[in-house]
Formats: structure tokens, C-alpha cells, sequence
């Protein structure tokens, strides 16, 4: 089971959004050794404590998340420790060890030290070294990594909001790292006590897990945090135990009064959200940096018709396409399912064109669209449904495979707009069947009439791309030589 998993159905089972931290600080062991008195070295105090303290919380807690720095520093002997702690901590909830790592050379041996022989579900990472620091960790596609993108140390101000206000390096590290993994691989570790901070953080990355690293000190700043935090599903931030509550006798009782009161305010804002209409939230490329004239500047999405085409989604020959028409070349966007990443981000790209539709459910086009609308389906939490390609001779004979009410409002997912034909032979099951359908979103617009036969029909299109964009793209990227070019349209 993967870490993301591990976490939701934690996060679920629990209904805790609460991390505990086990790091044996030897100021802090001295407070609990004089209500605990037990002897021995300062290795068997934290020995205790760590029993005593996941013994105490694991009914209350979604996962663990112990500091490497404690465990090295006692030496041998601390990553002994390190390795009873994974022994202790129950299977079912996720151990993050927070690490910091940043440095490239040692990556990839630790990260299969620390995922493989130490058995943890997550590491937290640095950022400065960019994305070649992710990359080795990544490669565990069970696992996870949190990226720290921004400090609670008042001394790091200078740096972390350099060189302004309006655009702090902190907010250029969140959108960087997103484009590094998934929603499902990916978290972002956000150090402050102030909700302004928080949700700028959750603006810019609005599907990412955050987990918070700082002290409230009052009530009222809790619930801010929580409000600034929280996605627009009321889920998605992590709080940790306070430090000074896991040195008391009723840890237990403390943490469980501490995760009630957490669960009422999250009702709260999930009332608050609710109220203020349904949304579809989704996560967004973030814009490359400008640096060019707009003219010539890179795009995120530039980036994907380069790493398409080297998936092999372009190919060149003669090609009956399903119109029954005959290209030169083959789109084969079928591929990409095949590359987690790459489908991500084409994913991410679709959620852009759905931004501000209004739609009940999405409804993919068989077979080529039906991977991508699952995963948005996925993604912004709407209920999937489709039109059959042919009605089954057997079973149900249903016409609409999945459930929906007669008059609700669907958004139809297709990947490459040619003629139009296949799409408006969709629609037509799904009107027939008591459904109203306004927008159909592709990811290749062809060109040609297409377009022009949908508005014909009364229905909006949108299209990620065209095919004169992609043309260019591979052309000023040496993708395609002039002949290969000439083959495709470049307007």
C-alpha cells in the first residue's frame, strides 16, 4: 500500500488530522524524567518515552514523524534506536522521518537506506538543490517526499521572502516542486504560526498535502490556521502535537481532546466552504519564470509536447484515423497512461481548460478518453460516467454505464477533436438519456470544421492544445526535421 494511502485511510480511520513528532530532545526528556522516574542512560529515558508516547497516541494520530538529526546524533546507537521506533509505530500509520535532505551525492543511497532497510513511508527534502534532489526518492513509487518550502526560524526571513513581499522565494519553491512529482508523491512542509503565510501556500498548491510545522499559541489562532490551510475538501493539513503536551502524565487524553477540538473547527470551515458553493478546485502548472519577451518565452505546456513526443505520441506513416480519414502522421495519446508523471501533468493541463464550467459529472468519451476522464474524476472529486460505444447484448443494456439523475449538467472529456463525430455521437446518448451537455473538453483540437460543427450544434469546446502549436513547438525544440514538419499544419 502506498504512503498516500496509508495516510487517507489513517487520516479516515482516526478522524485525526494530527503528526506527532518522537524526538528524543534531551531538555525535554529531562522535563518527563521527573514525573517518570525510571533511571538508566539518557538512550533508555528515550527509549520509554518513545513507547510511551506512541502507546499514548496511536489512536489519536494520522502518522509519526521523528527528526533524524536526534537519532544521528547519539550515534550507532541512535539509528538502533531509529530502526525500534519503525518496530513500534503501528503498520497502518505512516512514518515521515524528517531528514532535511539536500545534498545530491548521497541521494540515492539513502534513499534506498531509508525506504528500503529502515522501512519509512516518507522523508522530508530540501529544496535548494532543485528537482535532481526529488528524483532518487521519487523513484519509489510506494513512498513519499515532503519538500519544505518555507522555515517558522525567524532568522530565515531574509531568505525565504527574498527579494519581496509580492513574490517571496518561499512561493517560488511551491510552485517549482510541483511540477516534480504528484499530488500522491509529493507534500510540502509549511514552518509558521501565521495564517497568511499558510494560505498563500494553499493558494498556490491547492491539491497538495501540507503539513504544518509550528505552535499555536490560542485557540483562535488555531481555527486561522486551519482556515487558511484546509483544501477546498476540508482535508489536506497536517498539524502536529504540541511538544509541551507529550511530556505530560495524559498524553493520550490530551492528544484525543486535542483532535476533537480540531475535528469541531474543521467542521466549521468545511460548513463555511459548503456554503459558499461547490467549487472545482484543481492544481494547476504553475507559469515558468518570465525572463524572455512573452513572445518567446518557455510554457509548462511547451514542456509537454516536447515529453510527448519523446514518449512517442507522434508518429509518422500512413494512418487511417478513426474519421476514416488518412493522415501522414498518428497521434497516440494511449501512451501516455503508461507514464504516472507525464499523465499528471496532462491531467493538470485538462483541469485548466475545466476551470469555471459548471458541471454535476464528467463523462468520457470510449475508449481513448475514459483513462483521462477517471482520472479527473479522481482529481476534482465529480462522479464519472460514459456513454457506451456499442449497448451489450446481455446484462443491463445500459445505454450510460454509472449512475446519475435525468437533467444534471455533464462536461464531456475527449483527446483529440478531428471531425467531431464521435463526440457528438456521444452527446446525443447522453441527451437522449436526460442529460444536458454544454461543454466538451479535448486535449488536441485538430482544427478543421470540427469546432465550428459543435458551436454549430450548440456546444462550447475547449482544447488544451491544437496541432499548429504542437507543430511549432517540435520544430523550434529539433524534434522533427523539415520534412516531418511539413507533414503537420502549423497554423
Amino acid at each position: 500500500m502506498s504512503c498516500f494511502v496509508t495516510l487517507t485511510e489513517a487520516i479516515s480511520s482516526r478522524q485525526s488530522l494530527l503528526i506527532t513528532g518522537l524526538d528524543p530532545n534531551p531538555e525535554m526528556l529531562q522535563t518527563w524524567a521527573r514525573s517518570h522516574p525510571g533511571g538508566g542512560s539518557f538512550l533508555s529515558q528515550a527509549r520509554r518515552w518513545i513507547k510511551t508516547v506512541i502507546e499514548a497516541t496511536s489512536d489519536h494520530v494520522c502518522a509519526y514523524k521523528p527528526s533524524l538529526g536526534f537519532y544521528q546524533s547519539l550515534g550507532p546507537i541512535g539509528l538502533e534506536l531509529l530502526h525500534e521506533v519503525r518496530s513500534l509505530v503501528p503498520g497502518d500509520l505512516p512514518l515521515i522521518l524528517d531528514a532535511k535532505h539536500g545534498d545530491l551525492n548521497t541521494s540515492s543511497a539513502l534513499a534506498q537506506y531509508l525506504f528500503r532497510d529502515l522501512g519509512v513511508d516518507a522523508v522530508t527534502l530540501s529544496p535548494l538543490a532543485g528537482q535532481d534532489i526529488a528524483a532518487p526518492f521519487l523513484l519509489y513509487g510506494d513512498k513519499a517526499v515532503v519538500i519544505t518550502c518555507h522555515s517558522s526560524n525567524p532568522g530565515a526571513r531574509a531568505v525565504q521572502h527574498h527579494p519581496d513581499e509580492a513574490n517571496p522565494l518561499y512561493l517560488t519553491i511551491v510552485r517549482e516542486c510541483q511540477g516534480w512529482g504528484t499530488p500522491e508523491q509529493l507534500l510540502l512542509e509549511v514552518g509558521t504560526s501565521d495564517p497568511a503565510i499558510l494560505e498563500r501556500v494553499r493558494r498556490e498548491a491547492p491539491e497538495r498535502f501540507l503539513i504544518l510545522r509550528s505552535l499555536w499559541g490560542e485557540e483562535e489562532r488555531l481555527e486561522s490556521l486551519l482556515q487558511a490551510g484546509l483544501s477546498s475538501s476540508a482535508d489536506g493539513l497536517l498539524l502536529p502535537v504540541p511538544q509541551n503536551l507529550l511530556v505530560e502524565d495524559d498524553i493520550g487524553a490530551l492528544t484525543g481532546a486535542l483532535k476533537r477540538q480540531i475535528e469541531t473547527m474543521r467542521q466549521r470551515v468545511a460548513q463555511t466552504q459548503a456554503g459558499d458553493g461547490a467549487s472545482c478546485s484543481v492544481w494547476l502548472p504553475p507559469p515558468l519564470k518570465r525572463t524572455l519577451e512573452p513572445a518567446e518565452a518557455p510554457s509548462n505546456l511547451d514542456d509537454l509536447i516536447v515529453d510527448l513526443f519523446d514518449l512517442g505520441c507522434l508518429l509518422f506513416g500512413r494512418y487511417v484515423q478513426a474519421s476514416g480519414q488518412v493522415f501522414d502522421y498518428y497521434i497516440d495519446l494511449r501512451r501516455v497512461i503508461s507514464d504516472p508523471n507525464l499523465f499528471h501533468r496532462m491531467l493538470h493541463a485538462y483541469g485548466q481548460q475545466l476551470e469555471g464550467l459548471i458541471f454535476d459529472r464528467i463523462a468520457g468519451i470510449p475508449y481513448g478518453a475514459l483513462p483521462t476522464a477517471t482520472g479527473l474524476s479522481l482529481q476534482l472529486h465529480r462522479p464519472l460516467i460514459y456513454p457506451r460505444k456499442e449497448v451489450k447484448a446481455h446484462g443491463a443494456r445500459r445505454l450510460i454505464e454509472g449512475d446519475f439523475l435525468e437533467g444534471e449538467t455533464v462536461v464531456v472529456i475527449d483527446d483529440i477533436l478531428i471531425t467531431g463525430g464521435s463526440v457528438l455521437e456521444g452527446i446525443a446518448k447522453l441527451e437522449t438519456s436526460g442529460l444536458t451537455v454544454n461543454d466538451v473538453v479535448v486535449f488536441i483540437d485538430h482544427g478543421g470544421e470540427a469546432r465550428t460543427r459543435l458551436a454549430q450544434a450548440g456546444y462550447r469546446s475547449h482544447a488544451v492544445l491544437d496541432i499548429g502549436r504542437i507543430t511549432r513547438v517540435l520544430r523550434s525544440a529539433g524534434r522533427l526535421d523539415a520534412s516531418q514538419a511539413a507533414l503537420l499544419p502549423s497554423e
